[in-house]
């Protein structure tokens, strides 16, 4: 008997609550921004929160039995990384993990570096714990966006932490052994706390390239490193606020929460018995993923490389492409798109005026008929 594909169709998201589908609720715009996938989850997630649900208690819950196990277990089996599940605690989201790293390991007025363009929160997330942004733009190549290390390390002297979107977002960028130890050693070097969001580090989609953790490194400055990760991307489970933080001591648990000064709630429990389904018996709808996601950038690069004035490196990994409109002729991308019935993300928002980040991870005709908006936005 032949398996449904999984991906071939999805459920209606509107009138659901869905911010990414309410932001153009009344007008003909297909939403292709916010980072999440317009897919269920798969079964195995699914038939975990219904035994979740049958039980029928919801009361306040702290780390489940198995959750640092089974994400120790993964990160094991897919990256080759051991850790310590004493080290492991959950946390509503990978933002809300950045924000307590900034109050615990940076004190108040402290520099932050981080690569632009970035996801939004590495932006404001600094100023809003009262530490000041340093921004460190990447360098875009034919086939890569790579680190200026000249203004990485006129940053790291102004620097206490360095938040680095492993992979990164929304560039897809994976980044070297080679670049991390670099980073390492500068870290090292000047005192810095290295916290990585490797939230898409499961999405990676060339063979050749793989993960490799920052905390996995053999150097100092990784073992001082603190990691946020999350099923939430992978599998679709962003609404469930449950990620988690390896932290470098067992004994720095007890700081983590009451750093966000009690404005930190607990993990729903919900949230943890689909992170440990994921992590546990996921994989291979994560492989059926990543086969369609390939699939979709190379989509989305051919479509491109089709329309005069714009172009986009090809993701390495995520389910986003980022096109640089800037020799379009057109002065506000977001806006023509919009006009041709399209949601992009704008560029703006992640420090880079002139882009778009198209989310690609939608049923493939809903794609292709994003593209065909895509395509009039520039040329008509």
């Amino acid at each position: 008997m032949t398996t449904p594909d999984p991906f071939a169709a999805c459920p209606d998201r509107r009138s659901t609550g869905s911010e990414k589908w309410d932001r153009w609720r009344d007008r003909d715009v297909l939403p292709l921004w916010v980072a999440d996938m317009d897919f269920a989850a798969p079964e195995v997630v699914l038939d975990a929160i219904r035994a979740r649900v049958e039980h029928g208690v919801f009361g306040y819950t702290h780390d489940t039995p198995g959750f640092a196990s089974a994400l120790a277990e993964h990160l094991q089996r897919l990256h080759g990384w051991r850790i310590d599940p004493d080290c492991v605690v959950g946390t509503p989201g990978v933002v809300t993990g950045l924000a307590l790293a900034a109050r615990l390991f940076a004190a108040p007025d402290d520099g932050i570096i981080t690569f632009t363009p970035v996801s939004p929160p590495f932006l404001t997330l600094p100023a809003r714990a009262g530490r000041r942004c340093l921004p460190v733009p990447l360098v875009q190549e034919p086939d890569r966006w790579t680190i200026d290390w000249g203004a990485l390390e006129n940053a790291a002297a102004h620097a206490k932490q360095l938040w680095l979107c492993h992979p990164h977002n929304p560039t897809g960028t994976v980044f070297s052994r080679a670049d991390l130890l670099r980073i390492a050693d500068l870290a090292e070097r000047h005192g810095i706390t290295v916290v990585s969001d490797e939230i898409w580090s499961d999405l990676v989609l060339d063979d050749a390239l793989g993960h490799v953790p920052f905390a996995s490194l053999d150097h100092p400055a990784a073992r001082q490193a603190i990691t946020l990760t999350a099923p939430s991307k992978t599998w679709n489970l962003a609404g469930l606020a449950c990620a988690a933080a390896i932290l470098p001591t067992p004994a720095m648990k007890t700081r983590w929460r009451p750093a966000g000064g009690g404005l930190v709630p607990m993990v729903n429990p919900l949230g943890y018995a689909a992170a440990e389904a994921a992590w546990r018996h996921g994989d291979v709808w994560r492989r059926q993923l990543i086969h369609l996601l390939r699939g979709h950038r190379d989509l989305v690069s051919a479509t491109v490389a089709g329309i005069p004035g714009l172009t986009c490196v090809p993701a390495q990994a995520t389910y986003l492409s980022w096109i640089d409109c800037r020799g379009s002729g057109v002065a506000d991308p977001q806006a023509a798109c919009e006009a041709a019935g399209l949601g992009p993300s704008d560029g703006r928002e992640f420090g880079t005026p002139g882009f778009i980040r198209l989310n690609n991870a939608c049923p493939t005709d809903r794609l292709e008929e994003a593209l065909r908006r895509l395509t009039r936005a520039f040329t008509a």
